[in-house]
């Protein structure tokens, strides 16, 4: 089973999507960027700390939080929000960078992207 945390850009999530209500329809439809998991298991979900893309520090913070309880972190989906901020918004994040830190870093994959719609 995937323990999943999606991690959502702070300025335009609820502009573009309520709640995140297209990640989860997804993540129960397992489509999209959910379809590479056979079993999905939500174990966070937060925001990328705001400009300047502070999402290093939120995944370090998750993992202490969720290894205080007991669980841990497979992937790091990044939402759709923050593909849209990237290619749309003027998001300082480099994908191309965050990428293979998150990874080597915390041992995590990584994924750019939750829904299609």
């Amino acid at each position: 089973m995937a323990k999943i945390a999606i991690i959502y850009c702070k300025r335009i999530q609820d502009y573009s999507c309520i709640a995140c209500a297209k990640c989860y329809k997804a993540m129960t439809e397992k489509s999209a960027e959910f379809a590479r998991h056979d079993d999905i298991e939500l174990v966070a979900m937060t925001n990328c700390g705001d400009c300047p893309g502070l999402v290093v520090p939120r995944v370090k913070l998750l993992e202490e939080v969720l290894g205080r309880l007991g669980s841990g972190i497979d992937v790091v989906h990044l939402g759709t929000c923050m593909k849209m901020a990237m290619e749309t918004a003027q998001c300082p994040i480099d994908f191309d960078e965050l990428k293979p830190m998150l990874e080597s870093k915390f041992g995590v994959k990584v994924v750019l992207g939750t829904h299609s719609y």
